[in-house]
């Protein structure tokens, strides 16, 4: 009997593939984990893992080998796909993943949940995905600019506010309806309700929200537009709100976002 390619390529899983095709791409461990919205600890484990299942010394190969076997196979695997992790998937196993390695560095620290939504970003909020870390990095590995301050946009501040307002109103279709085609792709309107139920309801009405500052992220395809602020909740104080936002059909869309 035919297996698949490489043996299903090498019993890989989605997260797996998804860290290695954005290594292929030019990132290095801490920048995929920006964009992903991950600890750096959790990209090395995954890379780490990656390497031993397909039996290479360099994170590089494995993702060398991993764009081969998927050419050869049909498919055309985005570096920004986020594979089988669905909005909310990692949040809902935040425990688990605290057992093997602990949000946000050693120990088990006590920290909110970090949610990621759509192309990059992300850490606490929404429940979108959990963080978990490791101490290993690739020395080989390039080194991508981080976040440049920029100066403010008022359109785009406006934008990530309004979208903002939206969840704190509980609409979560008209904010969904904001975000990117990526972020559809990965998730769907129901998670996306869900995560806000579970996570976001829970901190409580906005007392104030106070625009922080705007940075721009160079990832790949065009980068992308960061805006936090300064939020107090009912029930968390001094909170920082970052949303993600890329041009999309001549219009912003919300990439992801993050609570901490």
């Amino acid at each position: 009997m035919n297996m698949p390619v490489n043996d299903i390529l090498w019993g890989l899983t989605e997260k797996e593939k998804q860290t290695l095709r954005l290594i292929v791409r030019g990132h290095d461990a801490k920048s995929t984990a920006r964009c992903l919205g991950l600890s750096v600890h959790t990209i090395n484990e995954r890379l780490r893992e990656a390497r031993r299942k397909m039996e290479v010394s360099s994170s590089r190969e494995a993702a060398r080998l991993l764009l081969d076997a998927e050419g050869e196979n049909g498919q055309t695997a985005s570096p920004n796909s986020l594979g089988d992790t669905a909005i909310g998937d990692d949040a809902a196993r935040r425990e688990m993943d605290q057992a093997s390695a602990p949000i946000g560095g050693a120990g088990r620290a006590d920290r909110s949940p970090r949610i990621v939504t759509g192309v990059l970003l992300m850490s606490i909020a929404l429940g979108l995905l959990a963080l978990v870390t490791v101490t290993q990095v690739t020395p080989t590995l390039p080194t991508e600019p981080a976040p440049s301050t920029t100066t403010a946009s008022s359109e785009v501040v406006e934008i990530a506010r309004q979208w903002l307002t939206l969840i704190d109103q509980g609409h979560w279709k008209e904010s969904y309806e904001g975000t990117g085609s990526a972020f559809h792709k990965l998730n769907t309107l129901q998670v996306w309700a869900e995560t806000n139920q579970n996570v976001r309801i829970p901190l409580g009405p906005v007392i104030s929200r106070t625009f922080l500052r705007q940075e721009n992220l160079p990832a790949p395809p065009s980068g992308y537009e960061v805006v936090k602020f300064r939020t107090s909740f009912a029930n968390k104080a001094n909170a920082v709100e970052t949303v993600s936002l890329s041009r999309e059909d001549g219009s912003w869309r919300v990439a992801g976002v993050t609570i901490e």
